[in-house]
């Protein structure tokens, strides 16, 4: 029987351990903190331990058609995996493909192992949403290339009640701090759309979901482009609008201004270390706290027009909270990637380096899964 190696028990993760323990399966919990990978296990009937993260002992334990989960920072991925090469064992984690990733798939095609990266919440969840969205769409009797063609998608996590800084975290602000000084590309008006500085492109956003409408603000988030081709629009398609983005609460931009003005300035390892204390400082005021539920947004739309006239127009949407157990966070990470563990050992994958499932019954079948453990999502026809 393979075993499973957990690496990583931080926020993010508790739920998917939990869920994989709970379906007979053998793990390890591997944490450099034992006293939080215990906390993660404990309370849950099944075949598990802990153990402290040590590079050398955990690639000692690691046996071949086992299987590695890395919730650990994103630099360790790639070594990770490189370690799972040595031993033919299988990788799985939430992160996007690094290009230090993608260079792992020809050996990992010539080993027989399954490399799977972005199956978390964002990335992930959404992507099997556009892989739905994007197969209704292709197999109505509205389809055609011609037509002009909008694609959004975006994503925030968010306090249940909006506060005063418009956000609260439920892990790290680091990672926030730093998608703020990347740039990002997309397609607006039929072009292609560089944002060197995300505040400058924040657009008001309406959505429906189940309560009723509401208003938030997005931008464009890292390189929208690749996923057109992952996503299924080809180089034929009049493609208007084509976006991958951030979804905050409307005022965030107003609320964040100054941390703008910082962080435009911070350049090199001081600057850095500057991101490091901004981090420490918002994670003291706006963590969420103990009992307090966080909110999820994902909006996954595509509208085609044919002559000025819609022909098509569905969002698939999610609106999910934190509950006494865990935060919505947490949930919608760490338990899609428990999905992909149990598809690698039934061996659902190809050898290789691989996103989330691009099958699109695949991707129905994880959602509707989602949908049964409690996360409320729908897809949405505007012109019905």
């Amino acid at each position: 029987m393979a075993h499973i190696h957990w690496l990583g028990a931080g926020l993010s993760s508790v739920p998917g351990i939990r869920r994989l323990i709970k379906n007979g399966h053998s793990l390890t919990v591997w944490n450099r903190t034992l006293e939080k990978a215990q906390a993660a296990v404990d309370g849950v009937d099944g075949d598990c331990e802990v153990a402290a993260f040590d590079l050398e002992v955990f690639a000692d334990k690691l046996t071949k058609g086992d299987v590695a989960i890395s919730m650990l920072p994103g630099d360790f991925h790639p070594v990770v995996a490189k370690v799972c090469l040595d031993k033919e064992a299988h990788f799985v984690s939430s992160s996007y493909i690094s290009p230090a990733m993608q260079d792992l798939n020809k050996m990992a095609e010539d080993k027989g192992v399954c490399f799977v990266n972005e199956v978390g919440l964002d990335p992930g969840i959404d992507h099997l949403m556009a892989h739905v969205v994007m197969n209704d769409y292709k197999t109505s009797e509205v389809f055609d290339p011609k037509n002009e063609h909008f694609f959004r998608s975006y994503c925030g996590g968010l306090s249940d009640v909006p506060n005063d800084f418009k956000y609260k975290f439920s892990w790290s602000p680091l990672g926030v701090l730093k998608a703020l000084r990347s740039p990002s590309k997309s397609i607006k008006d039929g072009q292609e759309y560089d944002v060197s500085r995300p505040w400058d492109a924040v657009e008001q956003y309406e959505v429906d979901l189940p309560h009723g409408r509401e208003t938030f603000e997005v931008y464009p988030n890292r390189d929208s482009l690749p996923y057109l081709v992952e996503y299924g629009f080809g180089a034929e398609m009049n493609v208007q609008q084509f976006v991958r983005g951030t979804l905050r609460y409307g005022g965030w931009s107003k609320a964040w201004s100054d941390i703008f003005k910082e962080v435009e300035t911070l350049e090199g390892p001081e600057g850095d270390a500057r991101l490091e204390e901004m981090s420490a400082d918002l994670w003291d005021k706006y963590a969420v706290e103990d009992g307090e539920a966080d909110r999820v947004v994902l909006c996954v739309d595509l509208l085609a027009t044919s002559g000025g006239r819609q022909v098509y127009n569905k969002s698939y949407v999610m609106d999910a909270y934190g509950d006494e157990a865990y935060t919505a966070m947490a949930r919608l990470v760490s338990v899609p990637v428990s999905f992909a563990v149990e598809a690698v050992l039934d061996r659902k994958f190809k050898p290789g380096v691989h996103a989330a499932p691009s099958d699109p019954e695949v991707a129905a079948d994880w959602l509707a899964e989602l949908n049964k453990l409690g996360e409320k999502m729908a897809l949405i026809n505007h012109l019905d």
